[in-house]
């Protein structure tokens, strides 16, 4: 008899911002960009595995497009993006994308995976308080302390991976499990089995795709000159997004 068949989960991609100029170029949009980083995760799978037999991915602009969300009966799972946008501020379709968040977290039907402004706005979701860091920007492939659960979960004694933010969430969620943490950011990752997975780092970002952030913000006068050093110095680093991605893909099939 052959194996039974175990469908794609439904993961629906809720972009929080637009790419900048050089990576829309290449992947469009940030669905783009996460449909990359899960086919560079399918491909260090042993064996590996094509992605449509493992993910069917939808994307949804939920900032320009508040009826862009899609019917929780007709998914698995979303996936909520970066953004640079603040997850603390009002705005409707900020407001709209908390709710739609406690939404599927309510609901118990639809996990939820959050990176770095998708992490925060489930904080907000769940009651805990989020806002500005006062100890200022964490950026580029930082080193992550993991707890015994993070170890397990990621699969690695030690993790890795790009950071771009300011904002923080302030506290764990009552019954969030502690996976990371860092000097500047002590809550880097949470997760509940079967209903949700955050990171504050972005797994999806590549040394591209930061070297280009950080010089635009730079030029912008959104970076110093300190800040965007630093964040240079380590942009080419080691990065664990894969691991981190293949962390999401254990959590969506548990």
């Amino acid at each position: 008899m052959g194996s039974e068949y175990i469908p794609p989960v439904r993961l629906a991609i809720l972009e929080a911002d637009t790419p900048v100029p050089g990576v829309r170029a290449k992947f469009g949009s940030y669905g783009g960009v996460f449909t990359n980083l899960f086919e560079r995760t399918c491909a260090s799978l042993k064996p590996p595995v094509p992605l449509a037999s493992v993910l069917e991915l939808s994307s949804h602009d939920i900032v320009n497009d508040l009826t862009s969300y899609p019917d929780p009966e007709t998914i698995d799972a979303i996936l909520i993006t970066g953004s640079k946008y603040s997850a603390y501020d009002n705005d409707e379709w900020i407001i709209r994308l908390v709710q739609y968040t406690r939404q599927c977290l309510e609901g118990g039907c639809v996990r939820v995976i959050g990176v770095c402004f998708g992490h925060q706005i489930v904080g907000r979701a769940m009651g805990v308080d989020v806002g500005k860091n006062i100890r200022g920007w964490e950026l580029s492939v930082t080193e992550h302390e993991l707890t015994n659960e993070g170890k397990k979960l990621f699969g690695v004694e030690k993790l890795a991976i790009h950071q771009m933010h300011r904002d923080v969430v302030f506290s764990y969620p009552p019954g969030a499990v502690p996976l990371a943490r860092t000097e500047l950011c002590p809550v880097q990752a949470m997760y509940i089995p079967r209903r949700l997975i955050t990171v504050q780092g972005h797994p999806e970002f590549t040394e591209d795709i930061v070297r280009e952030i950080l010089e635009m913000r730079r030029y912008g006068g959104i970076l110093s000159e300190n800040i965007f050093e630093d964040g240079m110095r380590r942009v080419a680093n080691k990065h664990d997004g894969v691991a981190v991605a293949r962390a999401f893909l254990r959590f969506l099939r548990e």
